[in-house]
């Protein structure tokens, strides 16, 4: 059976896990949890990143952040995993769903002004499969109604927008380290913070409402509790699992983006017949390959086709069952405007394995098989 993920794996994770418990600082903000935050700042020239215990803690920090209250309202596409909803729903907030586009699934920018209200107090842009959303026209309308950005680039690690990193865009921006994502920890993610002035409440935020990270700097004498917070720091053996990644990131990106490229070039005959569709990128945008997806015409032959490869020992998956038809999503939140194509794109998308590690005849396999399907 060819797997539709495996966790990455460099062969150096050991390593530094043991190297981490001979530093005897296993807790979080240790040596490899100082190179993994400084490579991320590095890379995407962010003012700072904090690792996190996910890219959902990450999303909470952001709310909290930004003194999210109840009633307020945040405008984010329903195609997208549940926690960027839940991270402002915790704080008694209303998750407005906007349509998505369906060349790239990403939140539709052209509807995201007209369910503005005087409750809205953020967008949530969702990179989906690493492509970026339109994010200047995004931040176009974020300034001119005075509204916070808090980007979800939970899949959007080592993708850029016009030149620039996803994740610094927003005033906030939230990766993933997750098994199934390009650079994995086990479970993890980043906040990243565009203004330097919200660092410092960020630390305290994430250090359990302390000022620990001043003291570990030498900037004060003793720590205490001085707001609100919470554990949001992940233990240092997880970040030496992420740095083993992190330090060969380009090598693993070239690795998935020749994966990709091969699926594209097996089935853009299919594509240029207009028997399936694939990813589009957008002029701009440079993709991470976190993802490689078809559109089937339907949910019927997408169903035919999951169980046609199954016979052949491929595993595919759909993806997200759109949030506003889920119970959660009627209690918690509203979609505003039409459902056009939010639902009937999220029934056609199967995704195709793709990880690290992936062989190119495993690839021509399941391309070969997907196209046996359509008889070709």
């Amino acid at each position: 059976m060819i797997g539709f993920n495996v966790a990455p794996f460099t062969g150096k994770e050991f390593d530094y896990i043991r190297e981490a418990i001979s530093a005897e600082h296993i807790c979080g903000d240790g040596m490899f949890t100082k190179k993994c935050s400084k490579w991320i700042e590095e890379q995407t020239g962010t003012a700072k990143a904090l690792l996190t215990t996910s890219c959902t803690h990450a999303t909470e920090m952001a709310a909290l952040l930004l003194d999210i209250r109840p009633g307020d309202e945040v405008i984010m596409p329903a195609y997208t995993f549940v926690s960027t909803a839940d991270a402002f729903v915790l704080r008694g907030a209303v998750p407005v769903f906007v349509d998505i586009r369906p060349d790239t699934m990403n939140i539709d920018e052209t509807l995201i002004e007209e369910a503005i209200t005087e409750k809205t107090k953020a967008i949530v842009p969702v990179h989906y499969a690493g492509v970026a959303c339109e994010m200047d026209t995004i931040m176009d309308i974020a300034g001119r109604h005075h509204l916070a950005v808090v980007e979800d680039a939970a899949q959007g690690v080592c993708a850029w927008y016009k030149g620039r990193a996803l994740g610094t865009i927003g005033d906030y921006g939230c990766f993933s380290f997750h098994e199934t994502k390009n650079f994995s920890m086990g479970e993890g993610g980043a906040l990243l913070i565009r203004d330097p002035e919200k660092i410092e409440d960020a630390e305290i935020l994430r250090e359990k409402g302390t000022n620990r990270s001043k003291f570990f700097r030498g900037q004060i004498d003793k720590y205490t509790w001085v707001n609100y917070g919470s554990s949001y720091l992940p233990s240092d053996m997880n970040a030496a699992y992420l740095w083993a990644q992190l330090e060969v990131a380009d090598q693993i990106t070239a690795d998935r983006m020749r994966s990709w490229n091969l699926y594209r070039e097996l089935l853009s005959p299919l594509a240029e017949e207009g028997i399936l569709e694939l990813p589009v990128v957008p002029e701009g945008c440079v993709h991470n390959a976190h993802m490689f997806y078809v559109k089937a015409a339907d949910l019927e032959e997408r169903t035919r086709l999951i169980a046609f490869l199954k016979e052949a020992e491929i595993q595919s998956v759909f993806h997200y069952i759109p949030l506003h038809t889920a119970p959660a999503g009627r209690k918690f939140g509203r979609f505003h405007g039409g459902d056009r194509y939010t639902t009937k794109e999220s029934e056609r998308l199967l995704r195709l394995p793709l990880y690290y590690g992936l062989k190119e005849e495993q690839v021509l396999y399941i391309g070969g098989k997907v196209r046996e399907f359509y008889g070709k």
